[in-house]
């Protein structure tokens, strides 16, 4: 494998991830967050980390877009719900691990 493919490799799976997240909007980002760890938000830093690093400015709303594929405010006020107090409470437990 080139480098070359392993780059197109790895670019169509992050955007197959990102369409499965799309696809799947009923799970909440705190249930990403207490199980993997990780959410749509997160996914959305890394991407203007990346860029960052390549040269270019992508600012963190403007990565957000692309995650959500809409803007954030308009994906949270569609599909976000409140968070329980048992996940509120499984997310306060593990960021203190």
């Amino acid at each position: 494998m080139t480098p070359e493919q392993k780059t197109q490799i790895e670019a169509a799976t992050f955007q197959r991830l990102l369409q499965h997240l799309d696809d799947n909007k009923d799970v909440q980002n705190i249930e990403l967050m207490n199980l993997a760890n990780f959410c749509r938000n997160c996914l959305a830093k890394w991407y203007s980390a990346a860029a960052t690093e390549q040269g270019l400015d992508v600012d963190y709303e403007a990565s957000r877009e692309v995650v959500y594929k809409m803007p954030y405010s308009q994906w949270k006020d569609k599909h976000q719900k409140p968070a329980t107090p048992e996940q509120l409470e499984a997310f306060n437990k593990r960021q203190k691990s």
